[in-house]
């Protein structure tokens, strides 16, 4: 189930982006002084992991100038097809903790809250990399601003991304300020990543204090979660892992947080979390993902009857 994908990536995207990928690591293997082993010295570089190290004086910018031209080309090729997420009419300006699955389906979405932030997301997405999992990360304006190509890594990963407002305040805010936190955001991630975002989850949970109900009414997916790892508290990793399980389901949406703070404890845990679920037969998918199992069920059912 990994390997659905419902954002839509064009075929040209791809063949692009691979085509990116391997000028890259033949130009970083130039750059680089070879001190390894011929079999190591073929292996790909990967772009956000060179060992700078390892290079020789004064080639460190010629590489930074390669990765970043690399992200931008992609970010452009993005921006002009306009990618975006088949997100059923059904989910438009709904509230979702979870989805309906047929029976037998053990399917689980992990979710990412309050980045992208510096260290933190870059070794959540190294685990997920790791373990060929693929997560939806509801990311913050103001952070997209601070650091835009851990976003653009998120996003060129495979990974699904939902707004989580500009400033991820909890207090009242009038029409006005909450169009701003809720269309800013999203403007910033199509500028960033070309994706035209449509999910949406309010800071905290909190459904009435402007947010929510702009996000309702321009129709984004309003989506909550069903299994909360209360995470922002700092609970040992095994007390976090058991909140995770505690009211785990098929079909569930899991809250975690990859930014906002030190979430040390998280990153320990994940490991444990992605193979706890896999040794109970769970397969991980992005929330559109998720969404979309559910419509395809929801239209077998009707065909039925």
């Amino acid at each position: 189930m990994e390997n659905n994908k419902s954002l839509l990536w064009p075929q040209g995207i791809l063949v692009g982006l691979f085509a990116l990928s391997a000028s890259l690591s033949v130009g970083l293997m130039m750059l680089v002084k070879p001190n390894t082993s011929d079999a190591e010295s073929r292996q790909s570089i990967n772009i956000t992991n060179v060992s700078m190290s390892a290079a020789r004086p004064g080639t460190q910018k010629r590489i930074e100038s390669l990765k970043s031209m690399m992200l931008t080309s992609w970010q452009q090729q993005a921006q002009a097809k306009g990618l975006s997420y088949a997100l059923p009419p059904r989910f438009q300006g709904a509230i979702i903790k979870s989805a309906t699955l047929s029976k037998g389906q053990k399917i689980i979405a992990l979710t990412f809250d309050d980045g992208p932030w510096p260290q933190s997301t870059e070794q959540v997405l190294d685990i997920l990399k790791e373990n060929n999992v693929k997560g939806t990360f509801f990311v913050v304006g103001r952070n997209i601003k601070n650091y835009p190509d851990i976003l653009k890594r998120v996003v060129a990963e495979g990974h699904a991304i939902g707004n989580h407002t500009w400033h991820h305040w909890y207090h009242a805010m009038n029409p006005q300020l909450a169009a701003y936190e809720v269309a800013q955001t999203t403007n910033l991630i199509y500028q960033v990543t070309g994706v035209k975002t449509n999910l949406f989850r309010p800071p905290g949970g909190i459904m009435n204090n402007g947010v929510a109900a702009y996000a309702k009414n321009s129709q984004y997916a309003i989506v909550m979660w069903s299994s909360d790892s209360i995470d922002y508290s700092q609970p040992s990793v095994p007390k976090l892992i058991n909140n995770i399980f505690r009211l785990a389901k098929p079909g569930g949406i899991v809250l975690m947080h990859d930014g906002g703070g030190n979430r040390s404890h998280t990153i320990k845990a994940l490991p444990e979390i992605i193979a706890k679920f896999r040794s109970q037969g769970y397969s991980f998918v992005t929330v559109p993902e998720l969404l979309e199992m559910q419509e395809k069920d929801q239209k077998l059912l009707a065909n039925k009857k």
